[in-house]
């Protein structure tokens, strides 16, 4: 590897924000917030969205999205398009 290009790649602690299951691992990613680890070192913590603790196709559990009135809230916010006619030539 050339020298001096490459981010550093050191320990990270990486927290699900459903679950707050942690888990320490490497990356190039950094973050202003850390914690202590059960070795008594600190390290970077990253909360993430998912992980393999709570994505559905690992757990097997679906989660349920609230689709129900998006349609027609985006219709009350911009208003409803009409269909435009095509022009005959």
């Amino acid at each position: 590897m050339k020298p001096g290009i490459h981010p550093e790649y050191g320990p990270v602690v990486f927290e699900d924000a459903s679950t707050g299951k942690q888990f320490l691992t490497r990356s190039t990613a950094t973050g202003d917030r850390t914690i202590t680890w059960a070795d008594g070192n600190t390290y970077p913590l990253i909360t993430v969205d998912v992980t393999a603790d709570s994505h559905p196709f690992w757990t097997g559990a679906n989660r349920l999205l609230d689709t129900q009135g998006r349609v027609e809230k985006f219709e009350r916010k911009y208003g409803k398009r009409g269909v435009r006619a095509r022009k005959e030539s």
